[in-house]
């Protein structure tokens, strides 16, 4: 199971490989969420998404043998890319199981990283059975999305981040919104701040319809989505919280934080218009709790990560439209 140990030790292989992303603010933000507002902007990242830092901590700890077999990822495209670049860094073939409902340019964009892309219907095909045939005839490794000990502590370096940048700001108590899928950058931030920050609390934040880590929160049980697809915030659909993250969210965070579409869509125009930031939808949720959802928030202070700016052209060109 993923510990700080394993983060740390994540964080020093990620080390001139993952970029070190910089908070954020901007008055105008903070006067919307009645509080200061920092912001980790993980659009920024390679791959344009916080998933390069899990992707490159799983394939570099893989021994040498097993990793030059390849791997295998399945992912609606922020994943994708991240496990395509780590695999390309190191040589290895990649190939990634993608639904065909998937953004246009995340499956261009993982193409382009050398990646074998594998589509399949989300409503009448297994991505499981799919992986599972190819990873036993071409003796690929899988790499998990998020439920994935080695993946949870490569995303665990951006909550090592947040708590170094907060204490250096004399800031020892607030929430931390993290926009949250399966869990995997939930949970990996939530054990990072348990040790290096202690009085900062992850609290994962999801759009309406597909809150099934805050279903789950509240009721103390794994939750399923009664949908798997159709919204725009795409990067962050899961059917339930992962078998490894649950625990330790529930262990760790505090409520989820849930937003409509159009209020993620508007925390996309607020990113470009205030910090000049290109985010997705799903990458934008948490600044849409923190902007929106302000009195379900304690503190005087509030972080919030940007967690992908992989946005189609039709759909950033639509927030800034109607919200700008």
């Amino acid at each position: 199971m993923t510990d700080i140990t394993m983060i740390r030790a994540a964080a020093a292989r990620l080390a001139g490989h993952a970029r070190r992303t910089p908070l954020l603010s901007s008055p105008f933000l903070d006067e919307i969420a009645g509080r200061r507002v920092f912001v980790k902007p993980e659009c920024l990242q390679h791959t344009g998404s916080f998933k390069y830092r899990g992707a490159r901590a799983a394939v570099s700890a893989l021994d040498e043998g097993t990793r030059a077999r390849g791997v295998i990822a399945f992912s609606s495209g922020n994943h994708a890319q991240g496990v395509a670049l780590a695999a390309r860094q190191f040589g290895v073939p990649s190939v990634i199981i993608m639904p065909a409902d998937a953004p246009r340019m995340k499956i261009d964009n993982t193409r382009a990283l050398g990646a074998e892309v594998v589509l399949y219907d989300r409503a009448t095909e297994d991505r499981d059975a799919i992986g599972a045939a190819l990873s036993s005839e071409r003796g690929l490794t899988l790499i998990k999305p998020y439920d994935e000990p080695e993946v949870i502590a490569g995303q665990g370096s951006v909550g090592l981040e947040i708590a170094e940048d907060a204490a250096a700001m004399g800031i020892t108590r607030a929430d931390v919104l993290v926009c949250c899928g399966g869990g995997g950058l939930t949970s990996g931030i939530a054990l990072a701040l348990e040790a290096e920050g202690p009085g900062l609390r992850a609290r994962p934040c999801e759009p309406e319809e597909f809150d099934d880590v805050t279903r789950s929160l509240a009721s103390g049980q794994v939750m399923r989505n009664a949908r798997t697809s159709g919204s725009l915030c795409d990067a962050i659909v899961t059917p339930q919280p992962g078998n490894i993250t649950f625990p330790i969210l529930r262990r760790l965070c505090g409520p989820g934080l849930v937003v409509s579409e159009d209020e993620a869509l508007h925390a996309v125009a607020l990113a470009f218009a205030r910090l000049k930031l290109v985010a997705e939808p799903g990458g934008a949720v948490a600044l849409a709790a923190a902007l929106f959802r302000r009195d379900e928030i304690e503190g005087d202070a509030v972080f919030v990560t940007i967690s992908g700016g992989n946005v189609d052209a039709d759909v950033f060109q639509s927030a800034l439209t109607r919200f700008a």
